[in-house]
């Protein structure tokens, strides 16, 4: 199940990077398992800018900003997603610019919560940020020399959002798709049909580059997204053998697939399993003693 990942990126911690015409991206010093070196800020225009991706209430980060933006009006603040390491900034940025703020929405769950479950990202979610501009997908806002389209991609995240900034090929895929690692997809804060649906979308697309929430640019767009889809039915397909040969119980799958894994990640790949288990049950591929859960009994269907 490889996949060609590209770990090369040096975050050059509060200092604004040139990417292409009018992009700059500042990466917030908060690097952990799941953030790689840490959070992208992109800074968008040359006048009047936007801001896409705040990321989190860092003091440095935020100083990092105002430094990049250097007394410039800032008409936007686009938020991917509400995980907190991409929106809580939002608030101080906008009262300090006097921007909008520009999102899908608020944060939600991909389901609802079944009796006696318990959202496990749920300290790691944005419950405070509502945007001031609710966007559709195909959306446009403009700004000063810019205009972005509204590319709902829900998956990691049920707001999930990218925003492709026409004219330039450049699509910010945030945490949907990234060159470093594959994306979590945690149940219920996110939903592996919708995030195989949202990757069928980007494939559709002509974008030419993705830039992403974490890590360097995705550089062959289609052909990664093409080998992510053939990444998730592989261990798709990997966790229905271990359904044929008798296990049953999530923690049994990971133990299997999971070999190479440090049994630190085993948690998160515990997740990935769920996502993938409600899908096929939703599907009809497999069957579970109740509603897909953590801790379900689980077995092929026949």
């Amino acid at each position: 199940m490889s996949l060609d990942l590209d770990t090369r990126f040096d975050p050059a911690y509060g200092e604004p990077v040139p990417i292409a015409e009018g992009v700059v991206r500042i990466t917030a010093n908060n690097p952990g398992a799941f953030t790689f070196h840490g959070t992208n800020t992109y800074i968008i225009g040359h006048d009047t800018l936007a801001v896409l991706d705040p990321g989190p209430a860092d003091d440095a980060h935020l100083e990092a900003l105002i430094r990049a933006i250097a007394g410039r009006p800032v008409s936007h603040i686009f938020v991917s997603h509400t995980h907190r390491d991409h929106s809580p900034l939002a608030a101080r940025l906008k009262a300090l610019t006097g921007a909008i703020t520009v999102a899908e929405g608020p944060h939600r769950s991909a389901r609802p919560l079944r009796i006696g479950e318990v959202a496990p990202l749920d300290a790691s979610s944005d419950t405070d940020f509502v945007p001031d501009l609710v966007v559709a997908d195909g959306q446009l806002v403009a700004g000063d020399g810019w205009r972005m389209q509204t590319v709902l991609t829900p998956g990691h995240a049920a707001n999930h959002a990218a925003f492709a900034l026409e004219g330039t090929g450049i699509l910010f895929s945030a945490d949907h798709v990234m060159a470093w690692s594959t994306s979590i997809v945690a149940p219920p804060d996110g939903a592996m049909s919708d995030y195989m649906a949202s990757l069928d979308k980007l494939i559709a697309r002509d974008d030419r580059t993705y830039l992403p929430g974490h890590g360097g640019p995705v550089v062959s767009p289609q052909q990664f997204v093409r080998e992510l889809m053939t990444h998730r039915m592989m261990r798709e397909r990997a966790i229905l053998e271990r359904l044929d040969k008798g296990d049953s119980s999530i923690p049994d799958i990971v133990r299997a697939i999971y070999r190479d894994t440090d049994p630190r990640l085993y948690g998160a790949a515990g997740l990935s399993v769920l996502a993938h288990l409600e899908d096929l049950v939703g599907r009809g591929k497999a069957v579970s003693n109740e509603a897909p859960a953590i801790d379900s009994i689980y077995s092929p269907a026949r």
